[in-house]
């Protein structure tokens, strides 16, 4: 991720649960203002707007798609399901947690490898034990979109890969990280800063999560970041603040 998100220059609202979301380049002080194409910060609690900066522009969702991978793919399939990676599955690049075809993961698995590591072999594979194929997850992916109120954004991925057609904005991802937050799982996974994950046969994985706001800031409950030469470096984080600073 390019540039630092400096927490003090929104900590003045003193609020419960703040929502970040910024696309491109982050703020690198306090007082160099939001450089971003886009970015937003939102009261969890109530949804109320505190900054917006092209709230509804239209950009490329990145791996941040991966939060409404993790929605459905919860909604569908329960944590112990065993899930066999596929070739297709295992074929995803460029990042990836390398599982091999044949092998055999369970859900929860396959959840810490796309959000902590990002993985799109991971969100792949979930996409396909919910619904066969991916493209039939997208169907999944945009209903559950219209369903909680994200009105600008389409998926046509499970992974956040550029492709045309894919868009989102700034105000529709801090609704998303809103209502995934009520994913006890997706709300564990995303604090969590690296963690070991096995195969069925016993083979592990190290996933270090690739939001190092985690290592800095404690205030931060995580968050999700992405990256695509279309969309460039993306973010959105939840910020816990209940004391003056």
């Amino acid at each position: 991720m390019k540039g630092q998100l400096r927490v003090i220059s929104i900590k003045k609202f003193l609020l419960p649960i703040l929502l970040v979301t910024c696309y491109s380049l982050l703020v690198t002080t306090a007082n160099a203002g939001i450089r971003s194409k886009a970015a937003i910060v939102m009261d969890s609690s109530t949804g109320r707007i505190l900054y917006g900066k092209n709230p509804n522009l239209k950009l490329p969702p990145a791996s941040i798609t991966k939060l409404m991978t993790a929605m459905v793919a919860l909604d569908r399939l329960k944590l112990g399901d065993t899930v066999s990676i596929s070739e297709r599955a295992a074929s995803v690049s460029p990042t990836k947690a390398n599982l091999r075809a044949g092998e055999k993961v369970t859900v929860e698995t396959l959840l810490h490898a796309a959000l902590i590591k990002s993985a799109n072999d991971a969100a792949f594979a979930l996409a396909e034990a919910v619904a066969d194929s991916e493209e039939r997850f997208v169907e999944v992916m945009n209903q559950k979109a219209i369903a909680i109120g994200i009105s600008d954004t389409r998926f046509i991925n499970s992974t956040g890969l550029p492709g045309e057609g894919q868009h989102t904005t700034a105000y529709d991802i801090a609704r998303m990280m809103r209502h995934s937050l009520r994913y006890p799982l997706i709300k564990e996974i995303i604090n969590t800063k690296a963690i070991r994950i096995s195969t069925e046969d016993g083979r592990t994985i190290f996933l270090k999560n690739s939001n190092r706001l985690l290592w800095s800031d404690e205030s931060v409950l995580g968050g999700k970041t992405g990256y695509t030469r279309e969309a460039k470096h993306c973010f959105v984080c939840a910020i816990e603040q209940n004391n003056d600073m």
